[in-house]
């Protein structure tokens, strides 16, 4: 017998734990030729072999970072145009209803129906892309959920019970509350779906320390976990990797877009988190999203803010929309006239200056971001404010790579939006002045008040 027989597997130590082995089997001769025995040769490989999966799996997650970049400037551009039709739809409804006899009240009951779902649907897209301009603030994320209790129950089936496993203490995240509940909203769909029969779904919020596992923000050193479980019928191993690309459901044709987990992807790497995956056939899924603890942050209080709101005294005002697209500036302005306000039209910042240099009285300028010619949205805020500290601006994308140039103290209102989003927009703006804003530089009392903003 002669040769050698390569040997690898799995061992066990006197104590009890494994360990891999690596080695060769070969037979000893005498000089006569004569069999006289075996050497056996075993080296431990259990590092070596921890190693190269995990070098497997670094290159497994660039390439899912690879394609979910290009996949995601792909649908950002699209989006992009996307949000400036629904802008033009969505506004124009609300034109209507101000409009028309109450014959058509279906018909722009459908059209509004279907713009909120392409906003809807954009708003997916573009935060699985993480082109998504967010407005993060400062929650208690315990408090936030429990305040999410009715909108989750109505996302599933009475047939579903809802369990519910949050503390009480103050658990502080920096998030966009609009972007967190549609991330809920978009996994407790997918349980609804994955339970045809019924089950449970639950929640729970709990506290965890940096690791491997949660990824994200790693200067975070605290993380808060939000695990949110079903009882349905799971996933299979081979799809599990595939659930957080767009576009990928296993649902039939017509019953889902396959955005909702991208979304779900998107948001928690925006909010400097990750999101991850378990789930065993027949048994259900988990699906975790890791969000870092800002608890040195202070708390956004809505009742300040309503405060303020409140004692702001209505005056009519004038403000000028800044747009290349008039079918955008004419819903815009319409909306802006509806909540008492005069407008003026122009579409280029270069069109704005000279407006603003000729003295004519501005109370607020409102602009896009994206627009042609030498100056953009974030182009024109800069001169706003360097030339006239006393007005106020602000800008408007449906998105834009242009917004992350603009300063965090620049307000910026997301395309689409309708008459109560404005609102609501405009109340956390800088209170006005008793003297409207014009071409003129202002005293320095004011421009503190508009840096703040």
């Amino acid at each position: 017998m002669r040769g050698k027989y390569d040997v690898e597997g799995w061992r066990i130590r006197k104590n009890g734990t494994p360990f891999f082995i690596t080695g060769s089997v070969s037979s000893s001769h005498d000089d006569a030729g004569n069999l006289i025995g075996f050497i056996s040769i075993l080296r431990d490989a259990t590092e070596r072999r921890d190693a190269e999966e995990k070098l497997v799996q670094a290159r497994e997650q660039l390439a899912m970072s690879q394609k979910m970049e290009a996949i995601g400037k792909l649908t950002g551009g699209i989006a992009h145009d996307f949000n400036n039709l629904l802008m033009i739809i969505g506004g124009s409804a609300q034109i209507f209803t101000r409009l028309l006899d109450p014959k058509l009240p279906k018909a722009i009951e459908a059209i509004q129906t279907a713009a909120k779902r392409g906003e809807s649907l954009t708003r997916q897209l573009l935060t699985f892309s993480r082109h998504q301009h967010l407005s993060p603030t400062v929650v208690d994320l315990n408090a936030s959920i429990k305040n999410m209790r009715t909108m989750i129950e109505s996302s599933l089936r009475g047939n579903i019970v809802y369990n519910e496993n949050v503390g009480e203490g103050v658990a502080s995240v920096k998030v966009d509350l609009a972007e967190l509940e549609l991330a809920i909203v978009n996994i407790a769909v997918n349980a609804r779906d994955a339970m045809p029969s019924g089950g449970t779904f639950t929640l729970s919020v709990h506290a965890v320390t940096a690791n491997q596992e949660t990824g994200g923000d790693r200067r975070a050193k605290a993380f808060f976990a939000i695990a949110l479980s079903d009882t349905g019928t799971g996933i299979p191993p081979n799809l599990l990797s595939k659930m957080f690309d767009p576009f990928f459901t296993t649902k039939e044709v017509g019953k889902g877009t396959g955005l909702g987990l991208s979304q779900v992807y998107g948001f928690a790497h925006q909010a400097g988190g990750t999101v991850t995956a378990d789930s065993k056939v027949g048994q259900g899924t988990t699906i975790t999203i890791y969000l870092p603890s800002c608890a040195d942050e202070q708390i956004t209080s809505k009742e300040l803010a309503a405060a303020r709101a409140r004692s702001r005294q209505p005056q009519r005002q004038t403000v000028l929309i800044v747009d290349d697209s008039p079918e955008v500036a004419d819903v815009t302005s319409s909306l802006f006239e509806h909540l008492g306000y005069d407008t003026i039209y122009r579409d280029s910042a270069e069109a704005a200056l000279k407006l603003l240099e000729a003295g004519t009285k501005i109370d607020l300028v409102f602009s896009d971001i994206v627009m042609p010619g030498t100056i953009d949205g974030v182009g024109l805020a800069r001169e706003v404010r360097s030339r006239y500290p006393g007005l106020p601006i602000a800008l408007t994308t449906g998105y834009s790579d242009a917004a992350k140039a603009a300063p965090p103290s620049l307000k910026i209102l997301r395309k689409p939006f309708d008459t109560e989003a404005l609102r609501d927009f405009i109340h956390d703006l800088a209170p006005p002045r008793p003297t409207r804003s014009s071409g003129t530089p202002m005293a320095s009392s004011t421009t503190e008040a508009v840096r703040r903003n």
